[in-house]
């Protein structure tokens, strides 16, 4: 039998609770606890949305899933391991798993569908200094974008339609669709970190910004969609500028251009998380509604089937893209 390949599905991580917060933001922040104020703050944020730390549980199930959905066509042929960025289980404990179980190949799924070197290639960094540190023999390589998969693309647009059409009636016509991700430093757009240089098809460039605009290009033309435009969300609290504009500043424009509703399409996102449940539910909901604008946003993938069925194609297809070629 072919030994199996591991798929170790990696995400940002979450606090596990209230009293986890300080610990959580202390590793993001490379061992430096944040400051009293600021710690206040996060856990004042955490509160509004009802102590929920949804993000593990959300990618357990995707990983499960997509387990289920790898063994529906090829039984036995992948087998797939869970690693956090920022919380347990570590991406290292995940490939300590791998190294347990003599995988001996495997493929890092990161669950961020747009490539950046300050996002998915530092997981892939982690996973392989891990296996290195572990010497693990493990042969691995990593998705680095699949935004651009389409089913991926039918989906967000058959999300965007849906929260287009719970919009009440009167404002439909006049909603402005925002795309949005998370914001990045400006200055990655200097020094590299923004453009990948190692992909063997790259659709918008490999370019974190025109990645989000080549999705809503793309989802937009699924629906015949005419007026959208694209923002950035979840900015960090840094003295360096950000990527903008941020989203609270698109919803101010199109209040100004006469728009009666909004609808966010998170699309850098695939989870329920501080990031959506406060930064678009509680923040972007509140300028649109003191602005006279209705705020819709669209369902996040989370554990849907469709979704674990765009994230099986996309295994699938990365490793049939990577098979050598027959001579």
């Amino acid at each position: 039998m072919t030994e199996p390949i591991g798929v170790l599905v990696m995400a940002y991580g979450t606090a596990a609770g209230p009293d986890d917060v300080e610990r959580y933001y202390t590793d993001i922040r490379g061992g430096r606890a944040p400051t009293p104020e600021h710690l206040r703050e996060l856990e004042d944020r955490y509160a509004a949305i009802g102590n929920r730390f949804p993000l593990l549980d959300i990618t357990r199930e995707q990983g499960a899933g997509l387990q289920r959905e790898l063994d529906a066509a090829d039984p036995g042929r992948f087998r797939t391991y869970l690693g956090m960025k920022h919380s347990p289980p570590f991406i290292r404990d995940g490939v300590a798993e791998m190294k347990d179980d003599g995988i001996r190949r495997a493929l890092g799924l990161v669950m961020a569908p747009h490539w950046s070197g300050m996002s998915v290639e530092t997981y892939a960094a982690a996973a392989r200094s891990a296996i290195e540190d572990q010497d693990a023999g493990i042969e691995f390589d990593h998705v680095r974008h699949w935004y651009a998969q389409p089913s991926f693309i039918e989906l967000l647009a058959w999300r965007v339609a849906s929260a287009v059409e719970s919009l009440p009636g009167p404002v439909r016509s006049g909603a402005e669709i925002i795309f949005s991700a998370h914001s990045l430093p400006q200055r990655t757009l200097d020094d590299g970190t923004t453009r990948c240089t190692a992909c063997r098809e790259c659709p918008a460039g490999c370019e974190y910004d025109a990645q989000l605009r080549d999705t809503a290009d793309r989802v937009a033309a699924r629906l015949g969609m005419e007026t959208y435009t694209t923002g950035w969300q979840s900015a960090g609290r840094t003295p360096d500028p950000w990527l903008g504009p941020p989203v609270e500043d698109v919803i101010r424009e199109a209040a100004e251009r006469g728009a009666k509703a909004v609808v966010v399409c998170s699309a850098g996102f695939v989870s329920d998380h501080l990031e959506i449940l406060y930064d678009l539910d509680i923040e972007a909901r509140g300028v649109a509604e003191s602005l006279g604008l209705v705020f819709g946003r669209t369902e996040m993938p989370n554990a849907d089937p469709a979704f674990l069925r765009v994230l099986a194609e996309v295994v699938r297809g990365h490793v049939a893209a990577s098979a050598p070629a027959e001579v």
